[in-house]
């Protein structure tokens, strides 16, 4: 049972009618909230109801339930905007779809669109930046003000020139201050002016240099993506490399570099550069008047490309032969090289500067350009300089491969030609020479027709020739370009009466671009005639090299030096590291070591003796803290570090040396790294600061004069000891030489005293007298001692001099007072506790105990800071510096040829050098096969 609680009639916003009614629900009691809503069309007048619980409540059909009445006109009015509302609602879904997947789909072809846009970064760098915009900005506002000032101050000027004449003022005085105004104005009209155009150039400049690099952007771009798919090697870049490769080939076997190449020899300025430049459409040389410029073999490989660029072997840069600025730096670098590879002297070089010239229309070939030849020399060329030339050409056409291109000056007689009669030794059939007569349109004037007919018919010098061709080189002006001389020697061949005759010279041996396509189709003819012949001789070749490498080094690989350096390089940093591992222990043994021994003479001579050797104990004592204090202050730091870096550089040797005796030690090292230790040892340098700190602790150290326990004062008088028998047995060496063998040993071994040495025996028997009979005698002989020992000698017939005497008592009083230092060691082994009582006072003088105790305590403390300043510090230093030497020795080919050196090494490389050769000799047939 439904009993309505309360009736609710609304319209929603879309016009719906919407009835709401709460009901109380007879099952259960509860609050229910009913909305009832038209069904559709033709459902008989009933109302659906919607319930706000899971409960099933049903209204009875009809215009009446339970005492309430649904309106009967809203029922059409309901079911006719229901259908509207929900047609609207279909179309709003239809449009947000579709809006929402044509949003998606238009945001992926923007993307695909923006991905497909060049690269745009670069305008960053060509456009202004934007505070120069900015500045440039400011600058114009600026001006618009100062012209508005100026128009405002003219306004100003005519009206108050009207006030003036108004109010009665003199017409001069105002005249003066307009025309004033007036040049103020055109002044400040000029500036502006100035300025727009400043601005307008710079403007226009910037946009030309904006329109070159955007197209330089859009060429690089469409060849970045046609080359990117083809990265292949042209055939005359390949062919180049194979010559690159050999030019360094140096070989103990009867194998020479025979491939083809076009030689250009001719006289010492008869035009034979600028025939190459005419030949390579740009003037790559560089030029002087009647000097010698061409220094060195210039290998000049051409190819055909879209840019006209050349480019040195050995660097990346490219250099642009349509710029003129360019052009003057690839001549001032060719220049360059033709200066640094002369040396020692000479006037010229072998060693070969090799470029590649690209360009649109050049002729595929390589050309050596040699220095010309000279019959006289000057002054400031080398005694050798026209043998050496000789040579150097001969060397090059030599070779039966090599296409010949003999230059002759057409401008003087050709009698004085010297070039013609090398060419002719060296190729008396002419099955390689082209012959080139230069300077025509000098010739025209100079020379008989008739006999210009005979040189390019062959008939006037006695050398043969494949052909014969005359060009025209230039007007002899510097400055002219490419363009402008074949443009001139085109003009020359079509307008000289000379070429016009009937019979003198036919027209395909004219002109340098005839020259140059008859040179180029006959170096391509050479190479395919003879590359294969020139690769089975270097294929047989590397049989022979591999087949004495199995016989020799059967187990080794063939390692070049480049390997070998790598692997001895590896083996040193081992080295370097296994430093760092010695103990604390083993370092303080080898410092204090190294430390005595270099302190141990100044200890003695300076310190120890004169001391000892004053009197008294106290005189002892203070003569002892005075000479301490000075060394620590001046010599003992100094000396200090200076063992520290020894006793580094000698644990590093021992390491080094124990490396060799491993099993697999390979001694192809061993030069290498001797080389490098005593390179990096050289150059490295103990810190300073070292110094400064050694000597605080040092003296602090040496302020302690007091022994602290029986341990220290047993090993005191221990190395108290070992330090005078040390100086002992020197002392008696020194006496064993001065006096010779004994009894025993002169019987035993058949010897016999000299005369000095007799005498010397004689002099030590009377200076063995005074000891025994003074055992606290002073250091040195008195006067009267002196007289006495040499007038006893001369009893004997004995004659010596003072200083003779001087030299003798020297070594016996040392041996003397040194027996006498250790007797006092060993008093004082067991009077430390008589020493902790009495001090100085002791009846057992041990101050010399005292003062080795104070030594020893400067050593061990002064060891300690040096192997600190080695583990810390010194060792990575040491590391550093032969990092630094082993990467100079890696760039130095000829150091690393002097250091690895050998049979083993020298096979290997040439195995190495032929393989490679051969390699690219069999990549450059191939590539000419598929090129037919």
């Amino acid at each position: 049972m439904l009993r309505i609680y309360q009736n609710t009639y609304r319209r929603t916003a879309r016009k719906a009618v919407v009835y709401s009614t709460k009901v109380v629900c007879c099952n259960h009691s509860t609050l229910c909230n009913i909305t009832m809503q038209p069904r559709r069309k033709g459902a008989g007048g009933q109302w659906e109801q919607h319930h706000s619980r899971n409960h099933e409540h049903y209204l009875l059909a009809g215009n009446q339930a339970r005492g309430w009445t649904i309106p009967p006109h809203s029922r059409g009015y309901g079911m006719f905007v229901v259908r509207i509302l929900k047609g609207a609602l279909k179309l709003r879904y239809l449009v947000l779809g579709g809006a929402i997947g044509g949003g998606v789909s238009l945001s992926k072809k923007y993307e695909d669109w923006k991905e497909g846009l060049p690269d745009m970064k670069w305008l960053e760098d060509a456009l202004p930046q934007s505070e120069r915009w900015s500045q440039f900005s400011r600058n114009l506002i600026e001006v618009g003000s100062v012209v508005k000032n100026a128009i405002d101050i003219a306004k100003e000027d005519i009206k108050s020139k009207a006030t003036v004449a108004a109010l009665g003022i003199p017409v001069d005085e105002s005249r003066k201050k307009y025309e004033k105004l007036q040049s103020q104005v055109e002044t400040l009209q000029t500036e502006i002016m100035n300025v727009q155009i400043k601005y307008q150039k710079e403007l226009e400049k910037m946009e030309k240099e904006n329109r070159e690099l955007r197209q330089q952007y859009l060429i690089l771009k469409t060849n970045k993506k046609t080359t990117a798919k083809r990265i292949k090697k042209s055939l005359i870049d390949m062919y180049s490399e194979v010559l690159d490769e050999l030019s360094g080939y140096d070989t103990g076997y009867t194998m020479a570099d025979h491939l083809p190449r076009v030689v250009v020899v001719g006289d010492q300025s008869s035009g034979k550069t600028s025939v190459l430049e005419s030949i390579a459409k740009a003037r790559i040389f560089p030029r002087g008047s009647g000097e010698m410029m061409t220094r060195a073999p210039v290998k000049v490989t051409l190819a055909e490309g879209p840019y006209h660029v050349a480019q040195f072997r050995d660097t990346d840069r490219e250099y642009d032969l349509t710029k003129e600025s360019d052009l003057a730096d690839l001549r001032r670098e060719v220049e360059f090289r033709m200066r640094a590879s002369v040396r020692g002297g000479k006037t010229v070089s072998n060693e070969v500067i090799a470029m590649t010239v690209k360009g649109p229309g050049l002729q595929r070939m390589v050309l050596v350009d040699l220095p010309g030849i000279i019959s006289t020399m000057t002054v400031d060329m080398a005694s050798d300089t026209k043998d050496s030339i000789h040579q150097m050409t001969k060397h090059y056409m030599s070779n039966p491969n090599a296409i010949i291109l003999c230059i002759q000056d057409g401008s003087v007689d050709a009698e004085r030609s010297n070039v013609t009669d090398l060419v002719m030794q060296c190729d008396p059939l002419g099955r390689r020479t082209i012959f080139v007569l230069t300077k025509v349109d000098l010739a025209e004037e100079l020379a008989d027709p008739e006999r210009i007919r005979k040189i390019l018919s062959g008939k006037l010098f006695p050398m043969k020739a494949l052909g014969y061709y005359a060009v025209v080189t230039g007007r002899g002006r510097k400055d002219d370009s490419i363009e402008a001389i074949r443009q001139y020697e085109e003009d020359f061949f079509k307008n000289s009466k000379l070429f016009h005759r009937r019979g003198v010279i036919m027209p395909h041996q004219v002109t340098s671009r005839n020259l140059s396509l008859a040179v180029s189709d006959r170096f391509w003819k050479m190479v395919r005639e003879t590359i294969e012949q020139q690769a089975d001789a270097f294929k047989a070749t590397r049989f022979n090299l591999e087949t004495e490498w199995k016989n020799n080094f059967p187990r080794l690989r063939e390692s070049g030096r480049d390997e070998l350096f790598d692997k001895a390089k590896g083996e040193i940093l081992d080295e370097v590291v296994t430093l760092s591992q010695i103990s604390a222990k083993k370092w303080d043994d080898a410092l204090t070591t190294k430390l005595w021994e270099k302190l141990s003479n100044y200890v003695f001579e300076n310190i120890y003796l004169p001391a000892a050797q004053s009197g008294s104990q106290n005189s002892f004592n203070t003569m002892v803290d005075i000479k301490l204090r000075q060394w620590a202050e001046q010599a003992l730091p100094a000396k200090s570090v200076e063992a520290g870096w020894e006793a580094l550089q000698q644990e590093f040797i021992s390491l080094m040396e124990r490396a060799k005796k491993a099993h697999d030690h390979d001694d192809v090292f061993d030069q290498l790294k001797a080389a490098v230790v005593d390179e990096a040892i050289r150059r490295h340098s103990w810190e300073d600061k070292a110094i400064d700190m050694l000597r605080v602790i040092q003296l602090n150290t040496l302020e302690d004069r007091f022994v602290h326990d029986k341990t220290e004062w047993d090993q005191a008088v221990k190395f108290l000891e070992n330090s005078v028998n040390a100086k002992l047995a020197q002392t008696e060496e020194t006496l064993a030489q001065m006096f010779g063998p004994g009894p025993w040993t002169r019987f035993a071994q058949w010897k016999s005293l000299t005369p000095d040495q007799q005498k010397r025996r004689s002099v030590k028997g009377e200076l063995d007298k005074i000891l025994k009979n003074d055992s606290k005698h002073l250091p040195s002989l008195s006067y009267d001692e002196l007289t006495t020992v040499r007038k006893n000698l001369q009893r004997d017939n004995v004659e010596v001099d003072t200083d003779y005497i001087r030299q003798t008592w020297f070594p016996v009083y040392r041996k003397h007072f040194l027996q006498q230092a250790l007797q006092r060691a060993k008093d004082c082994r067991k009077a430390y506790y008589l020493y902790t009582q009495q001090g100085s006072e002791c009846e057992v003088s041990c101050s010399d105990v005292v003062l080795f105790w104070r030594i020893q305590q400067v050593i061990k403390v002064t060891g300690n800071a040096l192997r600190q300043q080695v583990i810390n510090r010194e060792a990575r230093r040491l590391d550093k510096e032969i990092k630094a030497v082993l990467d100079e020795f890696s760039e130095d080919e000829e150091r690393k040829a002097q250091l690895l050196t050998g049979k083993r090494v020298q096979l290997a490389e040439e195995l190495i050098k032929v393989r490679q050769i051969q390699e690219k000799l069999e990549e450059f047939i191939n590539s000419l096969n598929q090129e037919k």
